[in-house]
């Protein structure tokens, strides 16, 4: 195809932690690329997908949350997320519609609620400052089940603010308002040829995509038994001569105590965590993975710059 014919670009995706970002990347690109849990702060990174839409190749940079900083590793990721907008041709913003219209309507908000209504608003000031004369679309989330004079409340809202330039009504998760997004995306992509072969829908090297399957099966399977404060490394990567895969890896805790919950009983618990992360790998890969898991007390893993550079994380941010 002639490289007149076709676009290609970088969208940028934020928004608060869990506002459903890489819920929605992995919507466009048609493929699981990004981890995807229920609890907050899971994309520590960026992340690229690559979604094709008509004789557009469309770069979404899945960032991390952006929220209030207090440690060295939520600087980080607080800088990888404006990072990625910094570079993007178009930016979506992505927003909880239900959390954060309960917030604004004061309905008996969680706590949870309310810092991601903050971290909502923070994104929007940091917008408006940051986005110039790129397209920025504010894409509504979650609206399943809204009222609909709620959520013409929340566009009301959003309007008075002028940092986009349009406003979507969408569902992530079942897939609701994706094309009419995708569409728009593909629109703004830059005239120019593809950045990517057409096949491949993510720009992750193995052995980190490796290490986020078993961070999400960790999260996964232990809930709110472990904080956030884990790391998951592939030491090893060998290619047998049969084809199959050999992953070593090892899970970084913070304290003693934690690793016999990441063990469990009898080593049961990281058994079931391998094994949903070898199913996964497997896919990922196209070729059979042999996973073996270990689990080491590294209290300082957090201050460790190696751990920021494999991951593509600003250090001293």
């Amino acid at each position: 195809m002639n490289e007149m014919n076709t676009r290609a670009g970088f969208a940028a995706i934020i928004g608060a932690p869990n506002a459903g970002k890489s819920t929605l990347v992995n919507a466009l690109v048609g493929e699981k690329i990004s981890i995807v849990t229920h609890k907050i702060q899971t994309t520590r990174f960026q992340v690229r997908g690559i979604a094709m839409h008509g004789n557009a190749q469309i770069v979404l940079v899945d960032t991390p949350g952006i929220f209030e900083p207090r440690q060295r590793l939520d600087r980080s990721m607080v800088h990888a997320a404006w990072s990625g907008v910094a570079d993007a041709d178009v930016i979506v913003h992505v927003v909880d519609a239900p959390s954060y219209s309960d917030v604004r309507r004061g309905s008996e908000p969680s706590a949870q609620d309310k810092k991601a209504a903050q971290d909502t608003d923070r994104v929007v000031k940091g917008l408006v400052k940051r986005s110039g004369d790129r397209p920025v679309y504010l894409a509504l989330n979650k609206i399943d089940g809204m009222e609909k004079e709620h959520l013409l409340e929340l566009i009301t809202i959003f309007e008075k603010t002028n940092a986009y330039t349009d406003i979507l009504m969408i569902s992530a998760l079942k897939g609701h308002g994706i094309k009419q997004l995708a569409n728009k995306l593909a629109e703004n992509m830059p005239v120019g040829a593809y950045l990517y072969p057409v096949d491949q829908a993510a720009d992750i090297p193995s052995r980190l995509m490796a290490a986020e399957i078993t961070r999400e099966k960790l999260f996964m399977r232990l809930h709110n038994e472990l904080p956030y404060a884990s790391h998951v490394e592939t030491e090893k990567w060998t290619s047998m001569k049969n084809g199959d895969i050999k992953i070593e890896q090892i899970i970084y805790v913070r304290r003693k105590s934690q690793k016999p919950i990441v063990l469990g009983k009898g080593g049961q618990t990281i058994k079931q965590i391998g094994q949903m992360a070898r199913r996964d790998m497997t896919e990922s890969f196209g070729k059979k993975v042999h996973l073996f898991l270990f689990v080491k007390v590294r209290e300082n893993w957090s201050e460790d710059r190696s751990k920021y550079l494999e991951s593509g994380l600003e250090f001293d941010v």
